[in-house]
């Protein structure tokens, strides 16, 4: 499961505001459960206001209610808040400054690690142009020098699921070209 955006917040809320367990708060949070204590206590997080898991639709109170009956039950985020980040990368999304200053460098990995990928592949999945990707194949690039290749599903440009995909369309075009030679 993923966590809540403010994770810290949203925990301060929920101790404040339920009877739900230090370890359901814990493992909805994904938050050390003697952080959650602490938070409890007022050691930990007396500056933070508290964020509304309910009012960024992240939880009901149907299901607060239900883990609060249930002390072994697990908070269930909302389906919503659940496909946020694969909605996210399916959105045409405006790229961090260090995204795009990565972009070089997930074309440097791919390049390296996949070189049976084409171009347009390239291109498509990290959202490049063909003169980028020809400079830095070659060298030219103006980056070359300091060029480190970085993971572009770890960066988020894209998906662990397209880069597969475009991986075996790679690799099935290149069984075909073979066996045409034949």
């Amino acid at each position: 499961m993923t966590a809540p955006l403010m994770p810290k917040a949203t925990a301060v809320w929920l101790v404040e505001n339920t009877t739900l367990t230090f370890r359901q708060i814990s493992d909805f949070c994904e938050i050390h459960e003697l952080e959650i204590q602490a938070i409890a206590d007022g050691d930990v997080a007396s500056n933070i206001m508290g964020l509304s898991p309910i009012d960024n639709n992240q939880l009901t109170w149907e299901e607060i209610h239900r883990c609060e009956a249930d002390e072994q039950a697990n908070l269930v985020a909302n389906p919503l808040e659940r496909n946020v980040k694969e909605k996210n990368l399916k959105a045409k999304k405006i790229l961090s400054p260090s995204q795009r200053n990565d972009k070089p460098a997930a074309i440097a990995w791919v390049l390296k690690n996949y070189p049976q990928l084409a171009d347009s592949q390239i291109c498509k999945l990290i959202g490049t142009t063909k003169p980028t990707i020809e400079a830095i194949r070659n060298g030219t690039h103006r980056e070359s020098s300091t060029l480190r290749p970085k993971n572009p599903v770890i960066i988020g440009l894209t998906t662990e699921k397209e880069l597969d995909k475009a991986i075996s369309l790679a690799q099935s075009r290149q069984e075909k070209a073979k066996k045409s030679k034949k």
